[in-house]
């Protein structure tokens, strides 16, 4: 009996490291000779095999361990599925397989309460991210929960997926997460610090790129954590100047997005891309102002920026007719003029680094 134990536990190793390699042929005779190894798991954190396959982004295994009727969300030791690992490590081949299977994306880990988008969110795998946002869109979680509600899912300490990219400085997650509906202004509960906002917890982590989107979706920099500090108070504690001069309430406001969110929702991809680089464009000219003179200046491109401060104010509200001009950009016919207008304003401007419809954020 002892030999019998013995055996099964040098084949459940070897099956398990057969999977972390990738050795599929290896994989297939194991279970050719022992169907039930595919229902073993590791001894102290409970993987299956399936989460080893995942975690390592060995999708042939993964397939096969589906096609053989494996259930997607098995769970280990701290309640995490194959979809959690996978996000969380960025195999984006393994995560979309498991979310064809049908993978549930409402699962809640036993650590910190967390689903497969907090995972994606907090360790920045952005395609990820957004293939869980899709999957959610078509899924029963839309008619059940509401693909609004699934956004803004928070954690077992109140923080949603939003609060973690910030925090962890993850500018590209950010930007998915306001354009799927994220709330800008949430609080968290016990995440962080009390009542944090992903403004407070962008501060505290130094992301300028965070800040700058977040300000640009409508982040209150008065808002108020539960101790009373806003976000530029926290900048300060940790020491990270130039967020805190762009935070600081006295300086310029940020432009921000000229409609609520559901307008924006509307507008076809093109227009959307086009109003957010006329947007970013004059925040990162008031940005340069505000920073103009200290030790946190932003680097100045190649060529020469004599005359620039002259065309700033004449900057600023040539950027604004463009985003207001964005209104009309819902039907192709207007979205042409809308191009047109955005391009002989930004070229009136004569700035070196003004937009066009081809250049990239």
């Amino acid at each position: 009996m002892g030999q019998g134990l013995s055996c099964v536990a040098s084949q459940e190793n070897e099956l398990f490291t057969a999977v972390q390699v990738g050795d599929f042929e290896t994989v297939e005779t194991l279970l050719e000779r022992e169907p039930n190894l595919l229902h073993h798991t590791t001894v102290y954190d409970r993987h299956s095999a399936l989460h080893i396959a995942a975690a390592n982004g060995q999708i042939e295994i993964l397939a096969m361990f589906l096609e053989k009727s494996m259930n997607p969300d098995v769970v280990n030791r701290h309640k995490q599925t194959p979809l959690m690992l996978a996000a969380m490590h960025g195999k984006i081949s393994c995560v979309k397989r498991l979310l064809e299977a049908g993978a549930n994306i409402l699962m809640f880990d036993s650590l910190h309460g967390r689903t497969c988008l907090h995972y994606a969110a907090y360790y920045g795998h952005s395609d990820c991210l957004q293939a869980i946002l899709t999957a959610a869109q078509s899924s029963p979680v839309a008619v059940s929960w509401g693909y609004a509600r699934f956004v803004n899912i928070r954690d077992g300490r109140g923080a949603t997926p939003l609060h973690l990219a910030a925090r962890r400085k993850q500018p590209e997650c950010v930007h998915i997460l306001l354009y799927n509906g994220a709330l800008v202004c949430a609080s968290t509960g016990r995440y962080g610090f009390p009542g944090s906002t992903p403004l407070h917890l962008a501060a505290r982590g130094g992301s300028l790129d965070c800040i700058r989107m977040l300000l640009a979706w409508g982040a209150d920099r008065l808002q108020r954590d539960a101790s009373g500090r806003i976000s530029f108070v926290v900048a300060l504690k940790h020491k990270h100047g130039a967020c805190a001069a762009l935070l600081n309430p006295s300086s310029a406001e940020p432009l921000v997005w000229p409609a609520t969110l559901k307008f924006i929702t509307e507008l076809n991809e093109e227009a959307k891309s086009l109003l957010e680089r006329a947007l970013m464009e004059a925040n990162r000219e008031r940005e340069k102002n505000i920073l103009k003179g200290t030790a946190y200046s932003l680097p100045s491109p190649s060529h020469s920026d004599s005359g620039l401060d002259d065309c700033v104010s004449e900057v600023f509200l040539k950027m604004l007719a463009i985003l207001k001009y964005a209104v009309y950009a819902l039907s192709s016919y207007a979205l042409l003029k809308f191009k047109t207008v955005a391009t002989r304003c930004v070229h009136n401007a004569q700035l070196p680094c003004a937009v066009t419809t081809s250049q990239t954020l």
